[in-house]
């Protein structure tokens, strides 16, 4: 797994972060003699929160292709996770709160253009950034917050070292499932880095110019 020198982790899309998946609670096995109140406890189990069961598939995808990650090599690793994150992410809704208050006056053509750019750019990130493993866990709090239309779910990645990471991921019911709209590194908002980070090329050079930036900046990191 990468550190890359001289950028926030916000601006790499977890950077320097992998993970491990804590399992799901098992049932304790009983003998016969307790047939009544196997079935009680089975009937009170909670069944996990589908949001935190979307973080923790997601982290599965991630963790597999992370230790298959110096074999397949970045364009590799772009093809096997590129449907685990447009699964994941609710990519359309990013883009659009990345771009800001112009996508208002965009056309439809500019809008599908700059979802495609940034899909990639979201995929082409992980791939490069999620190179290996060593060992890292990250356990999902089955605990999820409801906050309006969204879902708050929380984690904390344990890094080889020790070394602990809180990050928290918010989530909108979307295709009948939860999506990641965004993830937070302690108080900092990813997309909210996005959009400072797209708003320089967006003002010079519109849309086109914005799709360009984030083309040529999947370019590199696929390199």
């Amino acid at each position: 797994m990468r550190t890359k020198r001289g950028l926030s982790p916000a601006r790499t899309t977890v950077r320097g972060i992998s993970t491990r998946i804590s399992g799901f609670l098992a049932l304790a096995a009983l003998g016969p003699a307790l047939a009544v109140a196997p079935l009680a406890r089975v009937a009170l189990a909670a069944e996990p929160d589908p949001a935190a069961a979307r973080i923790e598939a997601f982290d599965r995808s991630l963790v597999a292709t992370m230790k298959e990650g110096p074999a397949l090599g970045a364009k590799g690793r772009y093809r096997k996770l590129a449907p685990v994150i447009e699964e994941s992410f609710d990519l359309p809704v990013m883009t659009q709160f990345a771009v800001g208050p112009a996508w208002a006056n965009l056309s439809h053509d500019d809008r599908q253009a700059l979802v495609k750019a940034f899909t990639r750019l979201s995929i082409a990130s992980y791939a490069h950034n999620f190179d290996s493993f060593s060992g890292e866990r990250l356990a999902v709090d089955p605990k999820v917050e409801t906050r309006g239309p969204d879902k708050i779910v929380q984690s904390h990645l344990t890094q080889s070292d020790g070394k602990t990471t809180a990050l928290t991921y918010r989530m909108r019911a979307s295709g009948g499932g939860w999506k990641i709209i965004d993830v937070y590194f302690g108080a900092i908002s990813q997309l909210t880095t996005r959009r400072s980070d797209f708003a320089q090329p967006l003002a010079a050079g519109g849309a086109k110019g914005l799709i360009a930036h984030l083309n040529e900046t999947s370019d590199k990191l696929l390199q």
